[in-house]
């Protein structure tokens, strides 16, 4: 039996997860399809419900959606090691961490190229030089670097 039925909308409320997100999910299989009232509204319960807040949560900290779908797997499984979910943090982690050096990497590279434009009238601008020459780095070219203290 289930204590309390709420429509799309109320479960999306009650979730924090948007009524379309609630729809893909459901179509993707990350939860499973709703019940449905004989005129075919979907029904959601507390145990939907608290899935979708956890998918929220796993979503809010990075974690794809196939790792969202591990989690979930892991979170049934009464017969998990807490090591299997430790290994999934912390692989996700190194990831969060890689992403934030190579975003680190871009500002670093767009600060020295700030450095390099004048900001003044003149149309040359070494920010248009640096993306018109097609090189797709982390680091600008070396030439950029050495005009880096000639404003």
């Amino acid at each position: 039996m289930r204590l309390i039925d709420m429509n799309i909308g109320e479960a999306a409320q009650a979730s924090g997860v948007s009524s379309k997100m609630i729809r893909y999910y459901e179509q993707i299989g990350l939860v499973p399809p709703a019940h449905r009232t004989a005129s075919n509204y979907r029904v959601y319960g507390e145990d939907e419900v608290h899935r979708l807040r956890f998918v929220r949560r796993a979503r809010s900290l990075g974690f794809s959606l196939e790792e969202t779908e591990q989690l979930l797997k892991l979170w049934a499984d009464k017969d998990r090691t807490s090591a299997e979910v430790k290994k999934l943090a912390l692989a996700h982690i190194a990831e969060l961490e890689e992403k934030i050096a190579g975003m680190q990497a871009m500002v670093e590279t767009l600060r020295e190229l700030s450095d390099c434009c004048h900001g003044d009238d003149r149309p040359s601008c070494p920010i248009l030089a640096d993306l018109s020459d097609g090189k797709v780095a982390a680091e600008p070219p070396p030439a950029t670097r050495r005009m880096a203290g000639r404003n």
